[in-house]
């Protein structure tokens, strides 16, 4: 038999049909960038650009749903002002970054229904109205770094005494705090202390700023993990006794995903808040919409490397509802993007057709 037969029939094994897109890029040879042309092209680059382009098309979905009236089942104390409640979850290192402006801006514009953060991000989002963050480098040495008083988070650089200015700051709102719960018997959850930090900020710079203007609750389940819990360390030396009760946030935040008409879950990063979002979900056998943005891996077996998949395993993602997507991308090269071609598109079709109406 002939050798070369026998090699050909392996390289070549026969051929099914496939039914996809091609595969194709942008063409920059047409003269002018068309950006949005661009990104379309997204969907047939490949690779994680195809799985943006799967997400912004996801996001645009949740929008859609969230621009019909809210039909369910009226329950009091939970935000449901529209058909698709939508939970946005970032970690702090989105805030310390310029990806802030981008939350600020979907926050401010009413385009979200829940927040899921962690404490740095309460803490920097403050913090910024007083100091700002600088860029720096991720190789500055850290030793050299310490003796400046200079605190480094990746490529940023957070000078200590912009955490005094936090310190000073925040103490009165924790002394008015303890003495609510002494005089009035009001026992605070981190939320309700987020909503009163974003109201005493009184800056429309600030995340928690709008979140309180626009009443969009602000979980923050790990809130003693950072400056806020150094600051609150240090108060209870002056005055013991003040309580943070969490239970009160966990009703609420489970009580809006079942008592929505459906969810959307847009998660930046892992950990807690990848999965406190997720189990607010599982209450109602699984979010309608999700998007994951991160770098992490499945194969060690951490929630924030869990794929969709799996969140589908354990009830948090309904099974049947359309293929939920990750990008696996450090979220500040793509976020921005992504914002622009969904919250700000739509945002700008609601400002014409509520000009359109008063016209």
């Amino acid at each position: 038999m002939d050798e070369t037969l026998l090699s050909k029939a392996a390289v070549y094994p026969e051929s099914e049909g496939f039914d996809g897109p091609n595969v194709k890029g942008y063409d920059f040879s047409q003269g002018s960038v068309d950006y949005d042309a661009l990104f379309q092209s997204y969907s047939t680059m490949g690779f994680q650009a195809t799985n943006f382009a799967a997400a912004v098309s996801m996001i645009n979905n949740m929008l859609e749903a969230k621009s019909c009236p809210f039909e369910g089942y009226e329950m009091p104390d939970v935000r449901q002002e529209s058909g698709c409640t939508i939970f946005l979850g970032f970690t702090s290192n989105m805030i310390s970054s310029g990806v802030r402006e981008n939350i600020k801006f979907i926050v401010k514009e009413n385009l979200v229904d829940v927040l899921v953060t962690t404490c740095g991000a309460i803490e920097e989002d403050i913090m910024k109205c007083l100091a700002p963050h600088q860029i720096g480098r991720f190789d500055y040495d850290g030793k050299t770094l310490r003796s400046k008083g200079l605190n480094r988070i990746g490529n940023l650089i957070v000078p200590s005494k912009n955490y005094e200015l936090f310190e000073a700051w925040l103490m009165p709102i924790l002394n008015f705090m303890h003495d609510e719960q002494k005089e009035k018997g009001e026992i605070w959850s981190p939320s309700k202390m987020i909503r009163l930090m974003g109201e005493r900020i009184n800056n429309e710079d600030s995340v928690l700023y709008w979140a309180w203007k626009n009443k969009i609750p602000v979980f923050c389940p790990a809130i003693i993990d950072g400056a806020v819990g150094d600051v609150m360390y240090f108060h209870s030396y002056n005055r013991e006794g003040l309580i943070m009760d969490l239970t009160q946030d966990i009703r609420s935040i489970n009580r809006t995903a079942v008592g929505a008409q459906k969810t959307g879950m847009i998660i930046l990063g892992g950990g807690v808040i990848k999965h406190h979002i997720a189990n607010a979900n599982l209450m109602r056998n699984g979010t309608d919409f999700s998007v994951y943005i991160n770098t992490a891996q499945p194969f060690d077996g951490s929630d924030s490397g869990a794929t969709p998949d799996e969140a589908v395993s354990w009830g948090k993602i309904k099974h049947g509802c359309k293929e939920p997507v990750k990008i696996h991308c450090e979220a500040t090269l793509i976020f921005p993007i992504i914002v622009a071609q969904t919250f700000a598109k739509y945002h700008q079709k609601l400002l014409e057709k509520r000009k359109t109406e008063h016209d």
